[in-house]
């Protein structure tokens, strides 16, 4: 993790309900200065309102929140210049191309022809930069919305979903993106409900439910700390069910029409008999993922 150890975001002990469902139920977390932190949860969990509440487009109902050091509530004129939001709707000014959009939001800012190109160029839509906003693809015009936010060059940037409904390959295509983003020493507060993702792109991550933060950490120290199993898998056929249970470190052995599963705590003397055996053709080995400290965490399937 690339950051300065000052925290660009301090959110403590926030609440914030409306009517009798509590929204957000005493969150708190600090997020320092170039950091990726991540807050993944189903829907409902209090995700996009503690963004909200951080960017200070809704006021807490208790707690206290540091936005760059200062109070992101009542609205700070001073702080909007620092800070860069891109929503789970994106909005853009209709018959405009990729560069007319960012020229006018940079218009805002004071921002010069040459930020615009540097912006299509960050996204990869340089050679959309002509295009109207309407023709563009879903994953074209969620890495514009990004760059929109992006062009005037703000410190903080907070993303809800930047890749919600994209098709895998338009998803890929915008983790390089946000990688970029944070190599230019940007400070990354986003959500989202795609667990593999969250585990390649962030340094940190909470996992939220019914407004409460359950778990906050790297997520490889989050799926250290769960002490999963591990599963190994093998081609039908490879062993019978008798012959894997024998193994040495087998724990538990199942077997359908794709495969046997071997599930163990000591993988490399089973991996080693294995070898001995000449049984390792087709051989695929599965280790905890962020997914299953969420549904450890939750006892649920979890809700996208």
């Amino acid at each position: 993790m690339t950051t300065t150890g000052v925290a660009a975001i301090a959110a403590t002990d926030i609440h914030k309900s409306y009517g009798t469902l509590k929204a957000v139920d005493g969150v708190s977390f600090e997020v320092a200065e170039g950091e990726f932190f991540g807050i993944l949860g189903p829907n409902g969990a209090g995700k996009t309102t503690i963004l909200e509440i951080v960017e200070g487009l809704r006021e807490p109902d208790a707690g206290q929140v540091r936005l760059l050091g200062e109070s992101p509530w009542p609205r700070r004129i001073g702080l909007l210049p620092r800070i860069g939001v891109q929503l789970q709707a994106s909005s853009f000014f209709e018959k405009l191309t990729a560069r007319e959009q960012l020229e006018t939001f940079g218009s805002l800012y004071g921002v010069g022809a040459a930020r615009v190109q540097d912006m299509l160029e960050l996204v990869g839509l340089a050679d959309k930069a002509n295009t109207r906003e309407d023709k563009l693809s879903g994953g074209q015009r969620q890495r514009l919305s990004i760059a929109c936010a992006l062009v005037h060059d703000p410190d903080v940037v907070f993303l809800d979903e930047p890749t919600a409904a994209l098709d895998p390959q338009a998803r890929r295509n915008l983790w390089d993106v946000l990688r970029a983003i944070q190599a230019r020493g940007k400070t990354i507060l986003y959500t989202t409900h795609y667990l593999d993702e969250a585990e390649i792109l962030c340094d940190r991550v909470a996992i939220m439910d019914d407004g409460r933060i359950l778990a906050l950490d790297s997520p490889a120290k989050l799926v250290r700390g769960l002490d999963a199993p591990t599963r190994v898998l093998l081609e039908p056929g490879a062993l019978t069910e008798a012959e894997a249970t024998g193994l040495p470190g087998a724990d538990e052995v199942h077997s359908d029409e794709s495969s046997l599963t071997i599930t163990t705590r000591e993988p490399a003397k089973l991996l080693s008999a294995l070898a001995e055996r000449g049984s390792l053709a087709g051989l695929q080995v599965r280790t905890a993922t962020l997914e299953d400290v969420f549904l450890s965490l939750t006892g649920r399937e979890y809700r996208a």
